[in-house]
C-alpha cells in the first residue's frame, strides 16, 4: 500500500483547479519533447495533485498537435500514481444529453499520424489494452460525479478522431452504427501511452453537444462552449469530491506492473539511448 497522487488531464475549457491547496505552477522537461504546459501541482486533503491542460492554458494547441508522450511522461516523471483525464465529447446516443456526464471504459481509434507508443527501434514492448480503463479510479470518478450534481452515464465507448475539424455526417452516422456512445478528438493515443508507463487511466467525458447525426444539429464551437462552462464547474467539483474520499491507502493495481509481460526486446538488445528516453516509464522496471 502507497500515498496516492493523482495526474489530472485537464481538457477544454478546464485550464486550472481551484481548489487547490498551495498551488504551483512547475515547468518540466521531458525527453519526448514539450508537454502542453506546465503543470498546477498542490494538494486537496492532503493528496498531492498535479493538472496539466491538455491544450494549454488559453487553449493553444488543437488536437493533432498535443505532445500526448511528453504529458503522460510529465506525470510520471512526478510520481503520479492514477490519471484521470477530463475531456468535452459529442455524443452520439439520443439518451446522452448536452451537459451529461460519460465514464468511458472503451475506446476506438481512428486518429493517424499521431505518436502512439513509447516504444520504438531500440526497445520493443507490447502492453494490453482489452480494458484500457482502470475499474477502481473509474467507479471513483462516477460516484464524485453524480456527487457534484451530474448526470452520469456508466461505461461507454469514446470514438476518437483526428480532428481538428468535425465529423461529416456520413461519418457520425458510422460511427453510431458501430455502437460507440461519444466522439472526441483527445484521447487516443493519450489512454494507450498511460497504460505503457503504468498509469490507471480513467476518463471522465463532458457531452457537450450532439454529434451532426442528430436531425437539426450541426456541430457549433460557440454551443458547445456555453455548455463547456457549466460542465467544467462540476468537473471541478468531481475532482475534488473524488480526491476526499479516496482510501486513505492506496493498495496496488495490476496495470502498476502491466511492463513484466510486456517488453519483449532481449537486454543486449536493447537501445542505451531509447533507455535514457524512458528513464521514467520504465524506472520501475530497469531500477532507474
Amino acid at each position: 500500500m502507497a500515498a496516492w497522487k493523482i495526474g489530472i488531464i485537464g481538457g477544454s475549457g478546464l485550464y486550472a483547479l481551484d481548489a487547490l491547496e498551495d498551488p504551483r505552477w512547475l515547468a518540466v522537461e521531458s525527453p519526448w519533447g514539450a508537454a502542453s504546459d506546465a503543470v498546477l501541482t498542490g494538494s486537496i486533503t492532503g493528496v498531492e495533485l498535479v493538472f496539466l491542460p491538455r491544450h494549454g492554458r488559453g487553449h493553444p494547441i488543437p488536437p493533432h498537435m498535443i505532445n500526448a508522450r511528453a504529458n503522460i511522461d510529465v506525470l510520471k516523471r512526478l510520481g503520479c500514481t492514477d490519471v484521470l483525464a477530463v475531456s468535452a465529447v459529442g455524443s452520439l446516443r439520443q439518451d446522452h444529453a448536452p451537459g451529461d456526464f460519460v465514464v468511458v471504459d472503451q475506446f476506438i481509434d481512428r486518429t493517424r499520424g499521431r505518436a502512439s507508443t513509447f516504444f520504438e527501434t531500440g526497445m520493443a514492448a507490447h502492453v494490453p489494452m482489452a480494458d484500457p480503463v482502470c475499474p477502481r479510479l473509474a467507479g471513483m470518478a462516477a460516484a464524485a460525479a453524480r456527487a457534484a450534481g451530474a448526470v452520469v452515464h456508466d461505461g461507454g465507448t469514446y470514438l476518437a478522431m483526428e480532428g481538428p475539424q468535425f465529423s461529416t455526417r456520413a461519418e457520425s452516422r458510422l460511427y453510431r452504427s458501430w455502437g460507440c456512445d461519444v466522439i472526441g478528438m483527445t484521447a487516443c493515443p493519450e489512454a494507450k501511452l498511460a497504460r505503457e508507463a503504468e498509469l490507471p487511466y480513467a476518463l471522465l467525458a463532458m457531452v457537450t453537444d450532439y454529434d451532426c447525426w442528430h436531425e437539426g444539429d450541426d456541430v457549433d464551437v460557440a454551443a458547445i462552449v456555453r455548455v463547456m462552462a457549466a460542465n467544467a464547474e462540476i468537473a471541478r467539483a468531481a475532482i475534488a469530491g473524488l480526491v476526499r474520499a479516496l482510501p486513505a491507502e492506496r493498495m496496488a493495481s495490476p496495470i502498476d506492473t502491466v511492463l513484466d509481460t510486456a517488453l519483449i526486446t532481449a537486454p543486449g538488445a536493447r537501445d542505451p539511448a531509447m533507455l535514457t528516453k524512458l528513464s521514467a516509464v520504465l524506472a520501475r522496471t530497469l531500477g532507474h
